[in-house]
């Protein structure tokens, strides 16, 4: 069961970066196999969170570097970067959103947003999504 664990912890640490992964099959299939919540819902979202802080920081990192060579990313980026500028860090709630999510983190480092305000909301969103995700996958089952 540690295998299982360490594998949803990887696959949603990558699947929180720009790697066009996804970690929603492996977290079902651990709360279906554990018939229970809190422990996959936990390691999938501190895997999800950890890989977003990864982003963020690559994102305060490279600033204004990444948008130099590609127009379309530099466009993707402006309106990410309205939307932050305008909302302010509860946007992150969306952070769990695929390719949008990622592109608001990366945004929100570039911006220097508040590291630990930012995380919060990253987390929020990110758990919210999990809990939301495995409870309907047991609902689905328990008939």
């Amino acid at each position: 069961m540690l295998l299982a664990y360490l594998a949803l912890f990887g696959v949603s640490f990558a699947a929180a970066t720009v790697l066009p992964l996804g970690s929603e099959a492996a977290l079902v299939a651990l709360v279906l196999s554990e018939r229970s919540l809190l422990a996959p819902v936990l390691i999938a979202t501190l895997g999800n969170v950890l890989g977003s802080a990864t982003t963020f920081w690559l994102g305060w990192r490279a600033g204004a570097l990444a948008t130099t060579h590609k127009p379309k990313l530099a466009a993707r980026m402006a309106r990410a970067s309205t939307i932050l500028q305008r909302w302010g860090t509860p946007v992150l709630l969306l952070a769990w959103f695929p390719v949008v999510g990622d592109m608001l983190v990366a945004v929100a480092g570039a911006l220097r947003l508040p590291p630990t305000r930012s995380l919060l909301w990253i987390t929020l969103g990110k758990a919210g999504r999990y809990v939301a995700l495995g409870w309907a996958a047991l609902l689905a089952t328990s008939g």
